[in-house]
């Protein structure tokens, strides 16, 4: 991101691209139960200025933070 705001230009398939993460950022949190908001725009704008690697860590965050939610609905059930 910082490249196209220094020089003032952005190809249009990189700016569909970003748009594009930040959907799926969107759809990835919009069902996540007991995030805030705050946390929410947090990783909006994390996949915003760091694009893919922001999207990356996102998901590894959902990953862990779902699988950890399963191992405490299973430890609750026995």
């Amino acid at each position: 991101m910082l490249p196209f705001v220094v020089t003032g230009r952005v190809p249009l398939i990189l700016l569909a691209c970003l748009v594009g993460m930040l959907y799926l950022t969107w759809l990835d949190l919009r069902d996540e139960p007991d995030v805030e908001p705050t946390v929410k725009l947090w990783w909006a704008l994390l996949v915003l200025l760091f694009n893919v690697l922001g999207y990356a860590a996102l998901r590894l965050w959902l990953v862990v933070r779902r699988r950890r939610a399963d191992a405490r609905g299973r430890a609750g059930r026995a």
